[in-house]
């Protein structure tokens, strides 16, 4: 597995001025997970086949990447969704913007012991996400399900357990690594998790307690991000990789997996989406 070093000393001699030339290799730093590491994969053998030269790390680090891309070492990153992208922005001073769409997952609270929120007992564990922005979702839905009460005026992708107005139950709230939910899914009383991770054990999508409606879930759509104006200062090198990235095969490759569980995102408006999370 590759991993991300000292990223900052990464960048001589492959930085962005050097690459604005003649030079046809696309570098890309991609989650290791299937749903970004195959589509990539099969995206190279389009962009091969095309003359480009393609070099992909795979990590499983949510940080550097941004940083990765905004210091010049990589092209785009694959890895986050959009609001994810908007709070790691001000959070640290970038300004990395998503260029196109690739896929919507759909997440939800799920229960091992209980077939209903309103099952859930006084002092339940529910699980979330470290991250700001999936925390929120996990909050909010609680919210919408009427176990807790939140601040309405906050953003769901800022909104933290501090947020939380009232909790009758009261709930606990576990605070795990995203990637993670699967694996502490039989210790807690419930979690708020992505779909396609409780697939992977057996979860399924008709198991879950209450589930994100397709707008609530856009703002957390997966996209391929860039550092601001690749599009207008590199036109060649993005259709090249948003063509390979939003070809047939992908879009057969999602349809395929997990029963088609992910919903290839290739027709939604990147731009009206993220000026809606920054809006908010």
């Amino acid at each position: 597995m590759a991993a991300l070093l000292g990223v900052g000393s990464l960048t001589s001699g492959c930085g962005l001025v050097d690459r604005i030339g003649g030079d046809r290799t696309l570098r890309l730093v991609v989650t290791e997970n299937a749903p970004f590491q195959e589509p990539t994969r099969i995206a190279q053998r389009i962009l091969e086949s095309e003359g480009w030269e393609f070099d992909a790390t795979y990590v499983t680090d949510i940080i550097q990447p941004n940083h990765a891309v905004n210091n010049g070492e990589y092209d785009v990153n694959f890895f986050q969704n959009i609001s994810y992208l908007r709070q790691f922005n001000a959070d640290n001073d970038l300004d990395i913007e998503p260029i196109f769409f690739m896929f919507e997952q759909p997440s939800g609270i799920y229960s091992e012991q209980y077939d209903s929120l309103e099952e859930l007992p006084d002092g339940a564990q529910v699980a979330l996400p470290v991250d700001t922005a999936n925390n929120g979702r996990g909050i909010r839905l609680l919210a919408r399900g009427g176990l807790i009460e939140i601040d309405e005026s906050k953003p769901v992708a800022a909104l933290s357990v501090d947020d939380i107005t009232a909790n009758p139950k009261d709930l606990q709230f576990i605070e795990v690594d995203q990637q993670s939910v699967g694996q502490i899914y039989s210790d807690v009383d419930a979690v708020f998790g992505f779909a396609r991770l409780l697939a992977e054990i057996d979860v399924l999508p008709e198991e879950v307690l209450i589930m994100e409606s397709a707008e609530e879930a856009l703002p957390f759509a997966l996209a391929v991000c860039a550092r601001p104006g690749f599009r207008e200062e590199q036109p060649e090198r993005y259709q090249a990789l948003k063509s390979a990235y939003h070809s047939q095969p992908v879009r057969r490759w999602y349809g395929d997996y997990l029963d088609g569980l992910l919903t290839p995102a290739f027709d939604r408006d990147i731009d009206a989406a993220w000026d809606q999370v920054n809006a908010s």
